[in-house]
């Protein structure tokens, strides 16, 4: 994908002169996100590893096929192609039920660097594994208009940012239903998600991996599971092996096996360096996994580290 940055202005460059008819047509809060999910491709090419996508897997994740909650089933390199499941049920007919590690990518939130990201874990695991695409939801309004950096709350606090958002924002949503006095779920569709596969009994996880902001989503779905069902909460809190790449996020008590990994130069996970004790891996880098570029963190080879621990 040598020319990723070229595909990717074409594509915002389509996507911009047929807004207005797509939004006269659909006044939905897709159409409304639309301009921040191109964006976000180019941040995504930037902070993470692309390379390790091919074209044609490129073209099965456009925003319309691999949006917001979207499972990517991830292969490592030369194993074969990724498969994109629209739900639960899809991510195990495509043979998900074997895999025992997720990976929740960040920054930009889009469909390619999740990819990206969930193919470095899968080359570190040596197996295949599952990827959440995050951050696309009418809640991320305001926090991925700043390319989902969580700028003036904190990382610790994106999450109460988000339902305060949500919240304001219900009159959007009555635009598309006309149901405007009811109280509709809130559109946290990548939590949602990940919640769904940790209550799932048919799989046998062993690790959650999440980079920047993907590890606030891991955070929200343990914390969520933690209220719902405890039982099974600190079952799978005392058993999963967590990593948590460039944020320092609060996790569930329960969860014992956590190992934060942070560059030393990182000034977008600095908003979340609130804790006393320093991370359990430090690295010299940056808060980009992008490996032709200068200061990347290497989630390959730091994964192959830590969990092969």
């Amino acid at each position: 994908m040598a020319d990723d940055f070229i595909s990717a202005g074409i594509a915002r460059w389509t996507d911009a002169m047929t807004l207005p008819w797509r939004l006269f047509g659909r006044p939905s809060s897709a159409a409304l996100l639309d301009v921040f999910r191109r964006r976000n491709v180019l941040l995504d090419a930037l902070f993470y590893d692309v390379k390790v996508v091919t074209r044609d897997e490129a073209i099965d994740l456009a925003p319309s096929a691999a949006c917001e909650g979207t499972i990517l089933l991830v292969p490592p390199s030369g194993e074969g192609r990724l498969v994109v499941c629209a739900d639960v049920e899809a991510f195990m007919a495509a043979g998900g039920a074997s895999v025992d590690t997720i990976a929740v990518a960040g920054v930009g939130g889009s469909a390619l660097g999740t990819a990206a990201f969930g193919r470095n874990v899968a080359d570190a695991l040596g197996r295949p594994v599952a990827a959440i695409v995050s951050g696309w939801g009418l809640a991320d309004l305001l926090t991925e208009a700043s390319g989902g950096f969580a700028w003036a709350a904190g990382l610790d606090g994106r999450y109460r940012l988000r339902e305060q958002v949500d919240r304001s924002l219900d009159w959007i949503r009555g635009l598309e239903t006309g149901a405007f006095g009811e109280q509709p779920p809130h559109d946290h569709r990548d939590s949602e998600t990940l919640l769904a596969l940790l209550r799932d009994e048919r799989l046998k996880l062993d690790a959650l991996v999440g980079h920047s902001k993907g590890n606030l989503v891991i955070a929200d779905a343990l914390h969520a599971l933690q209220r719902t069902d405890r039982a099974r909460s600190e079952a799978l809190c005392a058993a999963l092996r967590i990593v948590s790449i460039s944020a320092r996020v609060k996790m569930p008590r329960a969860c014992a096996r956590v190992v934060e990994v942070i560059g030393t130069w990182d000034r977008i996970g600095d908003f979340a360096h609130r804790r006393k004790a320093p991370p359990a891996v430090e690295l010299e880098a940056w808060h980009h996994t992008n490996t032709d570029l200068y200061g990347h963190l290497p989630v390959t080879k730091v994964l192959k580290d830590v969990l092969g621990r």
